[in-house]
């Protein structure tokens, strides 16, 4: 017979490589007591051994008794299924964080309607079909918006091949009429043991330039550029905070006072070979929220506050040299840009006093991290709406510092 418990029962689904480790240790902080009676963290890598960088925080969560892990390959629909099976003794789950999907952009289309697309249908059907209190799924910032003005839950372009599908798995949740979704749309996110996304990279390679004392070069002008971010620690925050919301409120309540249509993106020709599309004509609503610090952030801004924290200083390539790039081969450019930093970067982990041993940490940026992105999103609505209250309000040296120290202790960061 399965406990009660006043403290619901979570899956999280995916995203080991991005989030959910920094959702799950908000669900199960240290010292702190668990805000869930037991979480499940399903994705494709193993944690025993790691095949992925996990980080040593999350290492020791895995350890704790309300935690339970299972390496599934989720596009299999049985399996998938399967993984809503709670553990003997344990009441059905209550709120499920779906963070799936394909997070390389050079992925074809067929690779992201199988890891993207199909998984979250498969996840989302079932978690209709088991009364699932809450699914919050955070799609990632894959979109293009205006530089000139912040952008609402309205409708926004997605960014090439992996924006399209990302947005199109919005539309396939969207049109599971029971399924009591709610979409979390992030910007660039940063915090401790995150090694993904432009962020990190960032960070890197301002670390980079500083000990090479000379100033990191950026290949656009210094216009308005926004690029919002967002802490680790509001990403788990706000998806908890959206999951007790959505709970207290069914999908029904919840499109009234939150829904926004999910417009089609994608190509019509290329729905009639994928089984579960949905057709490009139905409108498909269901609640999103913005999410992003209250930073404004521009890529001027987030590179004078990296730059600055290493001691260094942000520029850009001046005409003639961003015509030289324009006109260069994208794969010379790409090298050509990453010659001096990484380098710099293996010349660090060499002399680091104690040894790195290993480091998930790259300064290489390729052709996608060096492409312009404006996203500029406003969070005024999960706040009114949801009442949530930012935790890491602003972008600033002391979150720099808490990520570079956390990496210093578990000796992924060069000590110089």
């Amino acid at each position: 017979m399965a406990e009660s418990s006043s403290k619901p029962n979570v899956l999280i689904f995916g995203g080991l490589n991005t989030y959910s480790r920094a959702i799950t240790g908000y669900m199960v902080p240290e010292g702190s007591e668990p805000l869930v009676s037991h979480v499940r963290i399903v994705d494709k890598y193993s944690v025993h051994p790691a095949t992925t960088y996990l980080g040593v925080e999350f290492t020791n969560i895995l350890q704790r008794p309300e935690v339970e892990y299972k390496q599934a390959n989720l596009t299999v629909p049985s399996i998938a299924q399967s993984m809503f099976d709670p553990p003997d003794g344990q009441a059905p789950y209550d709120y499920v964080f779906d963070l799936t999907g394909e997070i390389r952009p050079d992925r074809t289309d067929m690779i992201q309607v199988n890891t993207t697309c199909n998984v979250s249908r498969f996840l989302g059907q079932e978690a209709a079909k088991r009364n699932v209190k809450a699914y919050i799924r955070v799609t990632l910032p894959f979109y293009e918006t205006s530089s000139k003005a912040t952008t609402s839950e309205k409708d926004i372009k997605p960014h090439g091949t992996i924006g399209t599908w990302w947005h199109e798995t919005l539309r396939v949740l969207g049109a599971i009429e029971d399924l009591n979704l709610v979409i979390l749309r992030i910007g660039f996110a940063y915090g401790p043991y995150i090694d993904y996304g432009e962020m990190t990279t960032f960070i890197t390679v301002a670390a980079v330039y500083g000990y090479l004392k000379s100033p990191m070069k950026s290949l656009w002008s210094p216009g308005k550029n926004p690029m919002n971010t967002v802490h680790s620690d509001d990403i788990a925050g706000a998806a908890w905070a959206c999951a007790q919301w959505m709970a207290s409120q069914g999908r029904r309540a919840a499109n009234a006072s939150a829904g926004e249509e999910l417009v089609f993106h994608n190509d019509k020709s290329k729905l009639k070979s994928v089984e579960g599309m949905i057709p490009h004509d139905k409108k498909i609503i269901a609640p999103l929220f913005n999410l992003v610090d209250d930073s404004q952030s521009t890529l001027l801004s987030v590179g004078q506050a990296v730059t600055s924290f290493f001691g260094t200083t942000f520029d850009f390539f001046n005409l003639p040299e961003r015509t030289v790039y324009k006109f260069m081969d994208d794969d010379k450019a790409v090298e050509d840009i990453n010659e001096h930093h990484v380098g710099g970067w293996t010349t660090m982990i060499l002399n680091s006093n104690p040894p790195i041993p290993h480091t998930p940490l790259s300064a290489y940026m390729d052709q996608y991290a060096l492409e312009k992105r404006t996203v500029a999103l406003d969070s005024t609505k999960i706040k009114q709406i949801v009442g949530y209250k930012l935790k890491r309000p602003e972008f600033k040296h002391d979150a720099i510092k808490d990520i570079v120290d956390k990496w210093k202790d578990e000796q992924s960061w060069p000590i110089l």
